[in-house]
C-alpha cells in the first residue's frame, strides 16, 4: 500500500497542493473551517508527514535529545515529563538516551543524538559540563544542562538547576529547630557538585546555630538506597552517634529508613531523617519522608523553553544563561 501524499489529500479535498500544505501547517492564511476540514481528511486517509524530507528543506528535525542517567530514577522521570509537556505543544518530539552517570558514556550519547540531527540537547544530572565545555560547543546545537554535576565548578553557558545550598540549609535548619545538635550528612559519590553545595548549606546552618561541624558526621554515599543502608551502619558505630541525618537525596534516605527498621532504630524517636528531591516514593515509605522538594517538572519545562529560545533565531535569547530555582521543605513524619 502506497503512502498517502499531499497530492492525494488535495485531490480528495478538491483544493490545491499549497492549500493542503498550509492547512497541515495550521497557517492563519486559511479559514479555520478549511483548515479543520483538510486536517480531518488527512487523518482519515492516514497521512503522516515525511519528516526526513521536511528536515532537508528546513534544516530542522523538530526533535530534542535528552540525555538522562537512568530511566529507573524517579527524579529523572519527572524532569523528562516537564521537557515533554513543553516540547509537544511546540511540535517537538523527544529522544531519550541513557548515560549511566558515566562522563564518557554521556558524551557518546550526546554525539549519537547530534548525529541524528536533533535541534537541541538537554542533559540531565550532567557529569560533563565544564569538564568538556569545548567539546559541547562543537556540537553546533544548543546544549542545556539540568542540575550539572561537573567536578570543575566553572560556569556553563546554559543551565537550569535547583538552589542546592539553600535546600541543604533548609533541611538542616529544620532539624536544628527540632532540637537536634548531632546532625550527620550522607553525601553522594565524588564528582557531584550538587552534593557539595548541599553540604555547604548543611554546614552553614550548623555554624549559624553555633554548632561545631564534626567531620566524623559527614559520610560518603552513592545516591542509592544501598548507600543509605551502609551509612546507617557506620553512623551507629560512632562513639557519639547522631540523632538526625540529612541525606543527599531521597533514595539515600529511603535506604537509611529501611536499615533503621531492620536494626530496631525508631524514626524519628531515635533518629530523625530528611532527604532531598521529594520523589514519588517519599510520601509512601513508612514513616513518610521529610524532604526538600525540587521543582522537577519545572526544571524540565524551563530547560526546554530555554532550548527553544536558543534554537529559534526569531525568539529572544534566554534572559539568563543560568537559571536557579528554589527548593521547598516538605515536612512529614520522619523528622518528628
Amino acid at each position: 500500500m502506497s503512502k498517502v501524499s499531499i497530492k492525494d489529500i488535495a485531490r480528495a479535498a478538491g483544493v490545491s497542493h499549497s492549500t493542503v500544505s498550509r492547512a497541515l501547517r495550521n497557517s492563519p492564511l486559511l479559514r479555520r473551517e478549511t483548515r479543520e476540514r483538510i486536517q480531518r481528511l488527512a487523518r482519515e486517509m492516514g497521512y503522516s508527514p515525511d519528516t526526513i524530507a521536511r528536515s532537508l528543506v528546513t534544516g530542522r528535525t523538530h526533535t530534542v535529545g535528552v540525555v538522562i542517567t537512568t530511566i529507573a530514577d524517579p527524579f529523572v522521570a519527572e524532569v523528562v515529563r516537564g521537557v515533554e509537556d513543553c516540547a509537544l505543544p511546540h511540535g517537538y518530539s523527544v529522544i531519550l538516551a541513557s548515560s549511566g552517570g558515566e562522563p564518557e558514556r554521556e558524551l557518546a550519547a550526546v554525539d549519537m543524538l547530534r548525529a541524528k540531527r536533533v535541534d537541541a540537547l538537554i542533559v540531565t544530572s550532567s557529569r560533563i559540563g565544564s569538564l568538556y565545555l569545548d567539546r559541547l560547543e562543537l556540537q553546533g546545537v544548543p546544549v542545556v544542562l539540568v542540575n550539572d554535576h561537573a567536578v570543575q565548578g566553572g560556569p556553563y553557558t546554559f543551565s537550569v538547576t535547583v538552589d542546592n545550598q539553600g535546600g541543604g540549609r533548609l533541611a538542616t535548619e529544620h532539624l536544628i529547630s527540632r532540637g537536634h545538635r548531632r546532625i550527620a550528612y550522607v553525601a553522594a559519590a565524588l564528582g557531584h557538585s550538587d552534593s557539595v553545595e548541599r553540604q555547604a548549606g548543611y554546614q552553614q546552618a550548623l555554624r549559624q546555630a553555633g554548632i561545631e561541624v564534626d567531620p566524623a558526621l559527614v559520610l560518603r554515599g552513592d545516591g542509592r538506597p544501598e548507600g543509605g543502608e551502609a551509612a546507617l551502619v557506620r553512623l551507629r558505630a560512632l562513639a557519639d552517634p547522631p540523632t538526625a541525618v540529612f541525606s543527599y537525596n531521597d533514595m539515600t534516605a529511603i535506604g537509611l529508613l529501611r536499615a533503621a527498621r531492620h536494626v530496631g532504630v525508631r524514626v524519628p524517636e531515635d533518629l530523625a531523617v530528611v532527604g532531598f528531591d521529594d520523589i514519588l516514593y517519599a510520601s509512601y515509605v513508612c514513616p513518610s519522608l521529610t524532604t526538600v522538594s525540587q521543582p522537577k517538572t519545572e526544571l524540565g519545562e524551563r530547560a526546554m523553553r530555554m532550548a527553544l529560545a536558543l534554537r529559534d533565531e526569531a525568539a529572544p535569547a534566554p534572559e539568563e544563561g543560568q537559571v536557579v530555582l528554589p527548593g521547598q521543605l516538605v515536612v512529614r513524619e520522619s523528622s518528628g
